[in-house]
């Protein structure tokens, strides 16, 4: 006798209340989130509970913590319930100046700051209602790209994923930054100058790490690195006042985010440029709603495309 796949014996329902509760880790909160009430989110408790066989929340003193089950859970629920409301918000035709739609995008502060604000005022003008959310990827979601289905795409230089659909954006040079009262140096940074003082990095493991520096280790300058910050945005400030170095992109440095006080070098050997791209999940790829938001993105890279094409011009002269 054949029996019923278990999917269709569930209530699809059943994944926003689980949503709710490893979120909340409380009846009462988890029900007035999904304005419920608590019997109404109780009773979908108990088929949870049914259903894996396992009590997902239980009682400590005042307080309920996740059962090792549903800590596991907690880490595959949200891209699932991302995946169903896209399935289920899906229409045959999408107006984008009348659209509610919501992008997630991965990325770094530095990509925040240079695309990302960007594609927001870009896209402000023609779709108002349209929502970006970034958030600063991981090494995670780094080393594993199947984590993307649930999300839009992740703004990263090539070299660090694969096997992704991507669309290139815009390139941009490396600087080197000092205090503006640095002891050795004074307008002009040299391959020493690298070896001798103190570093700053942004990022520094297998899967989290720069070009630039990548690079640094193969011309056999190994950085005396003691201190290491996951933001760009931050770097600066652990710069200042020391006689630390670190470098960063171009069109970050010259841009209104880095204090005062630096000195802004150009590096000593001819340092890759920096390949900024967005890459998406291949699911993504006939999506009409995902196309038109990669054509912002192309806008956007064009825009950057052209300042620093700009800035470098001026830096030469």
């Amino acid at each position: 006798m054949a029996t019923t796949p278990l999917i269709s014996r569930l209530d699809l329902n059943l994944i926003v209340a689980l949503d709710a509760l490893l979120t909340e880790r409380n009846v009462t909160r988890a029900a007035e989130s999904l304005r419920l009430t608590q019997p109404a989110l109780s009773a979908s408790l108990a088929k949870l509970r049914r259903h894996f066989n396992d009590p997902l929340l239980v009682r400590n003193g005042n307080s309920s913590e996740l059962t090792p089950l549903a800590r596991r859970l907690s880490a595959h629920v949200p891209a699932a319930l991302d995946s169903f409301r896209r399935v289920f918000e899906s229409q045959p035709e999408w107006a984008p100046e009348t659209s509610e739609r919501e992008f997630r995008i991965y990325g770094s502060d530095y990509a925040f700051a240079t695309i990302g604000q960007a594609v927001s005022r870009i896209a402000h003008q023609s779709a108002p209602g349209v929502k970006f959310r970034f958030e600063l990827h991981t090494p995670s979601i780094v080393e594993d790209s199947s984590q993307l289905r649930a999300s839009d795409g992740i703004l990263i230089p090539h070299g660090h994923v694969e096997r992704l659909r991507h669309t290139d954006l815009w390139t941009d040079d490396w600087v080197v930054l000092a205090d503006a009262n640095h002891p050795s140096i004074q307008g002009s940074v040299t391959l020493e100058d690298l070896r001798e003082n103190p570093w700053v990095f942004t990022y520094q493991s297998p899967s989290a790490f720069t070009s630039a520096n990548k690079q640094l280790e193969t011309m056999g300058v190994e950085p005396k690195v003691d201190t290491v910050v996951a933001s760009f945005l931050a770097l600066p400030h652990f710069i200042r006042g020391t006689s630390r170095l670190g470098m960063v992109q171009a069109g970050f440095a010259h841009g209104t985010e880095h204090p005062s006080g630096l000195q802004v070098l150009r590096p000593p050997f001819d340092a890759a440029p920096v390949a900024n791209a967005l890459w998406w999940h291949s699911i993504h790829e006939s999506d009409p709603e995902h196309e038109w938001m990669r054509g912002i993105f192309s806008r956007a890279g064009e825009e950057l495309a052209r300042a620093a094409e700009s800035d470098s011009s001026e830096r030469d002269r």
